[in-house]
């Protein structure tokens, strides 16, 4: 029985060692081939004084390289915290000194980058290069290397024995991986996820999409972001194959709908705002995708002209809404019923998962049982966070005592979303009750932005508003006030943002006004401010 992610790895190269695990055009990795890398990154981390309940970092790019890390640090009884290589070093500083991350898996691609972060990160000391590398070629680690770091290329860790380790280093309990996201207090804040909560969502996931060992699945999101849970862990509990996305072909929705009839993908998993692009700009009536059976979506609204129109062109797969923070993996799910390309409002966020408990709490503290009654969702069972890593504070105000439960300890998240109940039972999503709100895919904390304005030396004031956005769920509104007499440029305000934050929480637009408007009480008045846009 496996209790831990590694299981999954090991139990499917027992039984189809040859099968592939990854793909990508004519190249693939079998899941031997994955379980035995896997095993010499495991002993190059431990070799590299990798001990149970270390924060392991994998800076790079999803690929079989970044997978392979990702085995290899959870075999040590490590948990792996996925690093963004496009987020500015700044970012990626404070989250690997916040993490205490001592060691740093990375590709033939980002392993200068990460190189170059043991500057800005004291207790770095040890960088392991894997792979094989999926993508450009580029040239290995070189240039002048921080005193003390000590780096590890592939060829050492391919020269190690590839058997596995003599016994589990951790147990379910464990954490298995730390997803930083945003945070209101201008610092991104780590999401802890144990084993037994990530496998609580892998167990019911495959057995919704009846995953088998003949898909081909394929989610784009990355390592960082909480829908690649799927396409890793799924994936390989049912000995299917995930197929890498390249890196340029993402970009371009008519090249990607190509890409997807090249490798027969049966099982699509990324936000709505990718199927949008993909129905707008993909011609996909030119292309054979008669092998997708389902089609997932999650992270934020489906705008209903367009998943009407993606059902009137690929009528033949299973259309699942599914629905969760990061704090709870995916905890509701709504399936779109067969003919429903004419929908006219956003699907429902659906009903619990297996072993999952979500309810709806009114502002009277009732839980929400008739149609038509609204409250901010809550949920508890085996697929919740352990926490926010290093904020005991944070994580008592998050995970409450169940309101409906005294006779013991039992923890509840609030999520913070407003929903309703309809006629059937399934829950809809209204909205957020705090500052969050979704772009592209991604939850943004609009405070963050705010206080990485506020860094700015000309900027006196900022507001950061949402501006609703059919395809991207929300854009960014930065309102600015500055010092002094002109000079500051749009330009000038997106160029420190973007040292500063990754490019989806960058603000889409800038405004610049003389005073920001005041409430009666002397706060920024955003209600005026939201009028004017």
């Amino acid at each position: 029985m496996a209790y831990l992610l590694q299981h999954l790895l090991t139990e499917s190269a027992g039984r189809a060692p040859g099968r592939p695990a990854m793909a990508s055009g004519e190249r693939f990795l079998s899941y031997e081939e994955l379980d035995r890398l896997s095993n010499q990154v495991a002993r190059a981390l431990l070799a590299q004084g990798v001990a149970p309940g270390d924060r392991v970092g994998i800076l790079a790019l999803k690929s079989a390289a970044s997978v392979v890390a990702v085995f290899g640090a959870l075999k040590t009884g490590a948990c792996y915290v996925p690093l963004d290589p496009k987020s500015p070093a700044g970012r990626l500083a404070a989250i690997m000194t916040d993490s205490g991350i001592a060691v740093v898996l990375a590709d033939e691609g980002t392993a200068q980058q990460a190189a170059a972060m043991a500057e800005s990160v004291p207790q770095l000391r040890s960088l392991i290069v894997t792979g094989p590398h999926w993508g450009p070629e580029v040239s290995r680690t070189s240039g002048t290397l921080p005193p003390g770091l000590v780096v590890v290329p592939w060829d050492a860790v391919l020269a190690g024995p590839a058997e596995a380790l003599a016994a589990d280093r951790a147990i379910d309990t464990d954490l298995a991986y730390i997803l930083y996201t945003s945070g209101s207090t201008g610092a991104p804040k780590g999401v802890m996820i144990s084993h037994r909560a990530s496998l609580a969502f892998v167990e019911w996931a495959a057995a919704c999409t009846s995953l088998g060992d003949q898909d081909r699945v394929c989610s784009p999101a990355p390592l960082h972001f909480d829908l690649s849970v799927f396409d890793v862990f799924a994936t390989c509990r049912a000995a299917a194959c995930m197929a890498v996305v390249p890196e340029m072909t993402s970009m371009f929705p008519a090249r990607l709908a190509q890409w997807m009839e090249r490798e027969r993908i049966s099982i699509w998993y990324s936000v709505p705002s990718v199927l949008t692009m993909l129905v707008t700009y993909g011609n996909l009536r030119g292309f054979d995708l008669s092998a997708l059976r389902a089609i997932i979506f999650a992270g934020e609204v489906f705008p209903a002209k367009h998943l009407s129109g993606l059902m009137a062109e690929l009528p033949g797969a299973r259309y699942l809404n599914w629905y969760g923070p990061t704090e709870t993996n995916v905890c509701t799910w709504y399936e779109v019923p067969p003919g429903s390309a004419a929908l006219t409002a956003p699907v429902p966020i659906g009903q619990p998962c297996a072993n999952t408990d979500a309810f709806a709490v009114t502002d009277e503290g009732r839980r929400v049982s008739e149609p038509g009654e609204e409250g901010e969702l809550y949920v508890r069972g085996s697929a919740l966070m352990r926490g926010y890593w290093g904020d005991p504070e944070k994580t008592h105000r998050m995970l409450v005592q169940n309101p409906f439960q005294a006779a013991y300890d039992e923890p509840a998240y609030r999520t913070g979303d407003l929903v309703k109940l309809d006629e059937e039972g399934n829950y809809v999503f209204l909205g957020r009750r705090d500052g969050m709100v979704k772009t592209r895919g991604y939850r943004v904390e609009l405070g963050e932005v705010e206080s990485a304005l506020y860094g700015h030396p000309a900027i006196r004031e900022a507001v950061v508003l949402p501006v609703p956005d059919e395809l991207l769920g929300s854009r960014l509104r930065a309102v600015i006030s500055a010092n002094g007499p002109g000079g500051l440029t749009r330009e000038e305000v997106l160029d420190h943002c973007r040292r500063r934050l990754p490019g989806y929480m960058v603000p889409d637009v800038v405004e610049f006004r003389k005073a920001l408007p005041r409430t009666s009480t002397g706060k920024i008045d955003r209600a005026q401010l939201v009028g004017t846009q």
